[in-house]
């Protein structure tokens, strides 16, 4: 009888690097493009009454037959009621064979990890070549994995980062700034960390734009990452309307993502978007076209992230013989 691997955040952690993260990425992103995925938008479940959702992300990337499903939440209230994290999640790997769970694992840091990576995927392929300067609004996991990531790909002179409280901001600069060796300033207001960046990562969960277009100069790529449920959005929608705008999937960023408002007033219609992230990255259209072009890149998250990042964790676990083995059969 076949066994389920089970693996905790510190072990999914010790099979995790943020390199190897953004190479999972980008492949899932092409086998997305190259339609060798089977992968149902998210179905949301929300708590109202305790302002928090949770959704459900299937996936089968038939390309590498690999398969399983991703539950996670986001309680933005959690931190500061609860001493708990805004997102949770565990991952169930599947054989696509037998449909046997072959692992169970934590999917926070998962989550976290190929949420950053997925800003330096985009950033690889959007960013303008001599971009050095980067904004962050939001001072979270997200932020701190987003610049991780960032970091791979691009040659960061200086951070600025803002958030709504300075201690978290001074502390996120400090902590930056000793593990990269590069100025990280946190700054008073999103004006600050915005104008004059070369490339923006927003990472927040605003129901109002707070990032205004006559901040955005020429050339600037944004990652729009913050936008990941009806009703959100970060990023003013002139902003939009004068950017080449590249999305992970229409049917999940037109109901949930950066441009679900903007969509939904009719400012911005499926003819309007550029095309998919998976595209750019396959060739099979072109990403930046010029150094004046504004960029955004409309992130949701894709099940075939988090399942082509759990089954490589997955794998190296069973290599070196980490994680408990149950039989849920017994």
């Amino acid at each position: 009888m076949p066994e389920t691997i089970l693996l905790n955040q510190s072990q999914v952690k010790e099979l995790t690097t943020m390199k190897e993260t953004i190479e999972n990425v980008e492949t899932a992103y092409k086998f997305h493009a190259e339609r060798k995925v089977q992968m149902p938008p998210k179905e949301y479940i929300f708590y109202k009454k305790f302002r928090g959702d949770l959704r459900i992300m299937p996936c089968f990337i038939r390309g590498l037959n690999e398969s399983g499903v991703k539950n996670v939440n986001v309680h933005p209230d959690n931190p500061r009621k609860h001493n708990l994290p805004t997102v949770m999640a565990m991952i169930e790997l599947v054989d696509p064979k037998t449909g046997f769970p072959v692992s169970v694992m934590d999917g926070t840091w998962i989550t976290d990890m190929r949420t950053g990576a997925a800003a330096g995927v985009a950033t690889k392929y959007l960013a303008r070549d001599n971009s050095e300067i980067l904004g962050l609004v939001g001072a979270g996991v997200q932020a701190s994995t987003g610049l991780e990531a960032i970091m791979e790909v691009m040659d960061i002179k200086e951070v600025r980062v803002s958030c709504r409280t300075c201690q978290t901001r001074e502390s996120f600069a400090q902590k930056a700034s000793e593990k990269y060796g590069i100025p990280v300033k946190a700054v008073d207001t999103i004006k600050e960390a915005v104008q004059g960046a070369d490339v923006l990562l927003t990472t927040t969960p605003a129901q109002e734009p707070v990032v205004k277009s006559k901040w955005i100069g020429l050339g600037t790529h944004i990652n729009a990452m913050g936008a990941d449920a009806p009703g959100k959005q970060e990023l003013d929608s002139h902003i939009l309307q004068k950017s080449k705008i590249i999305i992970d999937c229409w049917d999940q960023a037109s109901h949930s993502g950066e441009i679900n408002i903007p969509v939904q007033e009719g400012i911005i219609r499926q003819k309007d978007i550029h095309g998919k992230i998976g595209d750019v990255i396959t060739g099979s259209i072109p990403g930046r076209t010029s150094d004046e072009e504004i960029t955004v890149f409309d992130s949701t998250g894709l099940a075939v992230q988090d399942i082509v990042t759990a089954w490589n964790v997955y794998e190296k676990a069973l290599q070196k013989g980490i994680g408990q083995k149950m039989n849920f059969l017994e």
